[in-house]
């Protein structure tokens, strides 16, 4: 019974959001588009002719903002576990980025450029055991840096999304070995009460 309320109160809520409201008349695939539309604003993360690699994409929001700010000449590429309706100018797969096969496809599609941006907006499927959680999501969170650390060009950028928690402060550290720069950014389209923040890792150190 009280899961139920819970639930009805979270969809009443999340049906009058109006970033949930904006993103239907706007076209966006979900709030997060606008997540990603603010920290751009900010730190200019995507530019004319960039080459971009979105992890987690599912349902497609932020490649969509994406392919729109980074014009014909850039390149966005997405991946995820789940399937994803098409969007035009994005390369999508479908697989496990961190197996060889799904890797190989996407060397293939880069064909040698340089990527400028990875970004990652995954979060694990909830188990409701919140240390359970937050560690399965800190473990996405390493993948996507190694990921980008794999291949980004030298003084690329990594913008994922973290929840604050066990293991939070470890895993900007790690950031902070990879990235000569790593800041905070909590956007409005995040909810005040979500642990969720974002880190931007700016300046790829040579390996």
């Amino acid at each position: 019974m009280k899961r139920s309320k819970t639930s009805k109160a979270w969809m009443r809520e999340h049906l009058n959001d109006p970033y949930v409201l904006k993103a239907n008349a706007e076209g966006y695939r979900a709030r997060a588009a606008y997540k990603l539309m603010e920290i751009d604003e900010r730190d200019r993360l995507l530019k004319q002719g960039a080459v971009v690699v979105d992890l987690g994409a599912a349902p497609g929001s932020w490649s969509q903002v994406a392919v729109q700010r980074c014009g014909g000449s850039g390149k966005v590429f997405a991946l995820d576990l789940l399937p994803m309706e098409p969007i035009n100018g994005v390369t999508f797969l479908q697989g496990d980025f961190t197996e060889e096969p799904v890797l190989n496809a996407l060397e293939t599609e880069l064909d040698g450029a340089p990527v400028d941006l990875v970004f990652s907006d995954m979060a694990p499927n909830l188990s409701g055991v919140g240390a359970v959680d937050q560690a399965r999501s800190i473990h996405l969170c390493e993948l996507a840096l190694d990921f980008a650390a794999s291949h980004l060009k030298p003084g690329g950028r990594f913008l994922v999304k973290v929840f604050q928690g066990e293991g939070f402060m470890a895993f900007r550290q790690e950031m902070e070995e990879v990235f000569s720069s790593v800041q905070v950014r909590k956007p409005k389209a995040s909810r005040d009460r979500s642990a969720e923040v974002y880190l931007l890792g700016s300046g790829l150190r040579q390996r």
